[in-house]
């Protein structure tokens, strides 16, 4: 099996990146290689955030990596939070304050479409490669379900009936944005063969 660095201290996303990836890889977390500093997320734009962080642990241990930075984008907030969606309620913030705030900003508001997007930037033997995900929904008046994590529990993909946080994590990770990139990502490293690298 073959070991996959992945740039994030979030345990969440980890564990969701895992499933989504099964047996074919093993993901390493930043707590494997001994790192624990803060990655810098300084770009204005998704996929900048992601390449930044696979820079930052790259050139740490010179592992092949990937990382990614994920952008809820709502209609009517001119695509906010974008860029911004893990700290749109403030510094210090959590995912709970995040989405209460997304409520009261649509509060009144009849146009609840919305969209996620991942962009996850692969660095194997010293390349740059991106690979993009998106999937289109709505945002509920309310939080629903268990499951999951950030917005999960007011995003209901087109098609279906259960927010994010209600589908079981195989469902979920099928059809989400992350899931959508991290495919893309897979089918790529298959085919450049991912037993030539680390």
């Amino acid at each position: 099996m073959t070991d996959l660095l992945f740039a994030t201290g979030n345990v969440h996303k980890l564990r969701e990146v895992q499933e989504i990836v099964g047996n074919e890889f093993r993901i390493l977390s930043l707590r494997d290689v001994n790192i624990d500093s803060d990655i810098p997320e300084t770009s204005d734009t998704i996929s900048g955030n992601a390449a930044q962080k696979a820079r930052f642990v790259y050139e740490k241990t010179g592992m092949d990596c990937f990382a990614d930075d994920t952008g809820l984008e709502v209609d009517a907030l001119d695509g906010r939070p974008g860029v911004y969606s893990a700290r749109y309620a403030g510094e210090g913030c959590n995912f709970d304050d995040n989405v209460t705030k997304i409520l009261k900003e649509l509060s009144g508001v009849e146009n609840r479409n919305a969209h996620f997007r991942c962009v996850v930037c692969l660095i194997l033997a010293g390349e740059e490669y991106f690979f993009e995900g998106r999937i289109e929904g709505a945002i509920l008046k309310e939080r629903k379900g268990q499951e999951g994590f950030g917005y999960d529990p007011v995003f209901v993909p087109i098609g279906y009936r259960q927010t994010f946080a209600e589908m079981p994590p195989y469902l979920k990770n099928g059809i989400s944005h992350r899931g959508k990139a991290m495919f893309k990502m897979m089918k790529f490293l298959k085919k450049n063969g991912n037993n030539d690298h680390g």
